[in-house]
C-alpha cells in the first residue's frame, strides 16, 4: 500500500486516463484496501495469467534494466544505502533522464508531460 500510495502522490493525476496497473496474482495485489484504491482513482487493473511470463514483460524489461544498469554495478553497504540508490536510478535516471523506445526514446517524466499537454489541449 506504501507504494502505490506514493506513486498515487507523486505520478497520478485527473488527466491520467485508461492507467492500467498490471500485476502478477499475489495476494497482496488482490488485497480489498489495494483493490479499492486502484478502483478510486479508476485505474484500470491487469493481472497475469497463471504460469504466464509474457503477460508481465514490460516489468519484466524494468526489473532487468534495473538489475544490470544499477544492482550490478555497484555495492551497497547497508540496506538504506541500497534503498538510497535505488530510489535515485529510478525517479533521477530511469524516470527523467533514460530514453524508452516504447515511448517513442523519450523518457517517461517527457512522455507524460507531452501526453498530459495533448489531452488538456
Amino acid at each position: 500500500m506504501n507504494a502505490l500510495d506514493k506513486v498515487i502522490e507523486n505520478r497520478w493525476s485527473e488527466s491520467t486516463h485508461e492507467l492500467v496497473h498490471h500485476s502478477d496474482q499475489s495476494v497482496s495485489y488482490a488485497f480489498h484496501d489495494y483493490v479499492d484504491c486502484l478502483k478510486e482513482h479508476n485505474i484500470l487493473i491487469s493481472m497475469s495469467r497463471k504460469g504466464n511470463p509474457y503477460d508481465n514483460a514490460f516489468a519484466e524489461s524494468f526489473i532487468k534494466t534495473l538489475k544490470v544498469e544499477e544492482v550490478y554495478m555497484n555495492e551497497y553497504g547497508t540496506f538504506e544505502d541500497a534503498y538510497k540508490k535505488i530510489w535515485r536510478f529510478i525517479e533521477k535516471v530511469y524516470n527523467n533522464k533514460r530514453l524508452h523506445s516504447a515511448l517513442g526514446y523519450r523518457s517517461p517524466e517527457q512522455f507524460e508531460v507531452e501526453f498530459a499537454l495533448n489531452t488538456v489541449a
